[in-house]
């Protein structure tokens, strides 16, 4: 791929490190039917307005994918390329995110597989569908406890050296504000899978973020 759909730009002040000002849906608050109706359409309006109120956040859970700049900013105007082409496809039953968070995945996941014989879920240990129970509540998180403790300082650092498979769903849930329902939309694993990733994510994360403490 090659970044010259130039009209869809990487944000500007994008990076791995940076904290970008970010835009929530409003969209799913609104008629998801409209919504549904006009990317049937094609309505450029539309969007536009899609483009606006996602970069930030696309871009961002590009970067912890691909842990590469280069390849994310290919993978974030691809992504906008396929909404384009299937906006048809959206039927509105899930949040409009995860539907986006799930086309750029496939599109990394199909990058990976044509370069490497393994895929981003092949990255798990061997207790990949061990069960844990952590509780999908609004409430102040492990990871949440952590970023406290830390003062934020070499969160990303620390973050980036948690295993891919993991650190999809710290991402996922703990950025993005994911459900766990939404998660295994978006990554295709059973929520079961999802629950064990957050746990192991939390516990390498944790260890990575001690480890550059001592």
């Amino acid at each position: 791929m090659s970044a010259v759909f130039s009209v869809w730009a990487v944000p500007s002040g994008a990076s791995g490190g940076a904290s970008a000002a970010v835009c929530f849906s409003t969209f799913m608050s609104d008629d998801a039917k409209a919504l549904v109706q006009r990317l049937k359409r094609r309505d450029p309006e539309l969007l536009d307005h899609l483009i606006e109120q996602y970069q930030f956040r696309l871009f961002r859970y590009l970067l912890h994918l691909t842990a590469n700049r280069e390849r994310a900013e290919d993978f974030f105007q691809e992504t906008w390329l396929r909404v384009l082409e299937r906006g048809h496809q959206y039927d509105g039953k899930w949040k409009f995110e995860a539907w986006l968070f799930a086309i750029a995945r496939n599109l990394v996941l199909d990058w990976h597989r044509r370069k490497k014989p393994q895929s981003i879920d092949s990255l798990a240990g061997s207790e990949e569908h061990a069960e844990f129970d952590i509780k999908d509540e609004r409430v102040e998180s492990p990871l949440d406890q952590v970023l406290h403790a830390e003062q934020k300082s070499g969160v990303q650092q620390s973050l980036e050296k948690v295993p891919a498979i993991y650190r999809e769903v710290l991402v996922l849930r703990f950025q993005e504000e994911m459900q766990l329902d939404e998660i295994s939309g978006v990554t295709g694993a059973p929520i079961s899978t999802v629950k064990s990733r957050l746990y192991r994510g939390l516990g390498a994360l944790k260890a990575a973020m001690q480890g550059g403490a001592a």
